[in-house]
This record gives structure tokens, sequence and C-alpha cells, in this order.
């Protein structure tokens, strides 16, 4: 597997090691001693899938009580993934990484805790799944919005179909409640 280090303390960019003959391939999607090796330091105990057609953007969702990190990947389609650090103090405070994941490339994206995230499809349709090292809390779920020009994330261009919660969510300098 190779591992990439963004430019994001714990965001890092994971390449899984795929083997393909006239059948078809196959991979790791997950193995908790070669992720743990890898750097990933999380005991995953959910899992999601979520289907979504052209230009839908989910995010930028983080979990303030009981944070998550999560380990992204696109089963099928292809997204531009994305990590937002909101943990205030941080140095890297508001700043973010992005990566095509994609059914072809297989990459994966770890996102720990303390970060948003977000994800827009750039093909007609993708599934995304993901694991996540706690469980979903609806009054922990949080977020930013994804248009902040203060993070200036780099979208890709066309209409955005987004949730109302997700139109809704504020500005990160606006946003009062933020993971240390």
């Amino acid at each position: 597997m190779k591992v990439t280090e963004t430019a994001l303390p714990g965001v890092l960019l994971l390449e899984p090691s795929v083997f393909e003959d006239d059948r078809g391939f196959f991979l790791e999607t997950w193995s908790a001693a070669r992720y743990r090796d890898a750097g990933v330091a999380a005991d995953f105990v959910q899992s999601n899938q979520v289907r979504s057609r052209r230009g839908v953007l989910r995010g930028l969702h983080f979990q303030l009580v009981r944070p998550q990190s999560k380990l992204v990947w696109a089963i099928s389609g292809e997204i531009l993934d994305v990590a937002v650090d909101v943990r205030r103090g941080s140095t890297t405070f508001g700043r973010w990484f992005g990566a095509i994941l994609s059914g072809e490339n297989h990459r994966q994206m770890f996102v720990p805790a303390g970060f948003a995230h977000g994800y827009c499809v750039l093909s007609e349709s993708a599934d995304v799944a993901y694991l996540c090292s706690d469980y979903y809390r609806p009054a922990g779920d949080r977020g930013v919005r994804w248009d902040d020009p203060a993070i200036g994330i780099a979208w890709p261009p066309g209409e955005k179909v987004l949730s109302a919660k997700d139109r809704a969510l504020p500005l990160l300098a606006d946003a009062t409640d933020l993971p240390a």
C-alpha cells in the first residue's frame, strides 16, 4: 500500500495494492494491522455507503461530541474528497486538502477526528463507502459551509446539489462549536 502524508497532520491519502487479472480485481479495503502500520490509528465501529448523482455536494461535516475519524473511498464513480482542519488552535486551522477518489483509482482518504469532511460527485453517479471510528450521534453533528471563502476550497465548476441542512451551515468564523 502506498501512503502519502498531506499538508494536514494526520490526513492521509492511501493507495491499496490492487491485484488485477482477466476476471477483475481484488484489494483489501481495510486490514486493522496493515492500516495501523500505515498510520491509521482508528478502531472503526460503523460502516456507511452513500449513492449520489453528479453535482451532489455533501458536507462539510464533523462530530463535536464523540468525534469520528473516517476512512473514505469511492466504490464506483468519481468524487473530489475534502478534509478541513477545524481544530481551534491548530497550526493548520482552516486549511484544506482534497483528492480525487474513484472506483478506478481505488484511493482512500483517512480523515482524523477534528477535521470536517465533505465531497462532491464528479461522475454521473458515485457510490461512496466510509468507515467511522465512532457511532453517528445526531446531537453531536456539526459542520461548516462548503463555500466558505476563508477556507477557499477549489470545488469543481457547475451547479451544486446540497441538502437544506448543508446550505444552512455556518461559516468557519461564525461556528461556535469547534473541536479543540
